[in-house]
């Protein structure tokens, strides 16, 4: 099983950008499909990207495309989730996690491993 560690959140003004990455441990990271996900307090969970083995294919919801690009480095294990222009609605608990199912998309059912999170809060 792939262990998933997120970083990079924080505290950023609206219109500003983070860049979150999600680092995996072991040698199979490359069969993992990875999506991102985020929840804020009261609400349900949300996807908000997510990208296939190789890095070909991506998807996201309307809510953050445009703004938001899922990408991957399969040699370093990481998979990155850039964010600009972020708007106080992005603020969230932000988790990646992993699939070895030919699968990559909005079902969190979907995936096997998942992250602590980590935090993004947009001020405005």
């Amino acid at each position: 099983q792939v262990r998933l560690v997120e970083s990079g959140g924080g505290l950023v003004q609206a219109g500003g950008s983070l860049r979150l990455s999600c680092a995996a441990s072991g040698r199979t990271f490359s069969s993992y499909s990875v999506g991102w996900f985020r929840q804020a307090p009261g609400k349900e969970r949300e996807f908000v990207a997510a990208i296939s083995q190789s890095g070909t294919y991506s998807v996201y919801p309307d809510s953050v495309r445009g703004r938001f690009t899922i990408s991957r480095e399969n040699a370093k294990n990481t998979v990155y989730l850039q964010m600009n222009s972020l708007k106080p609605e992005d603020t969230a608990v932000y988790y990646c996690a992993g699939t070895l199912k030919s699968y990559f998309g909005r079902n969190g059912d979907q995936y096997d491993a998942w992250g602590q999170g980590t935090q993004v809060t947009v001020s405005s």
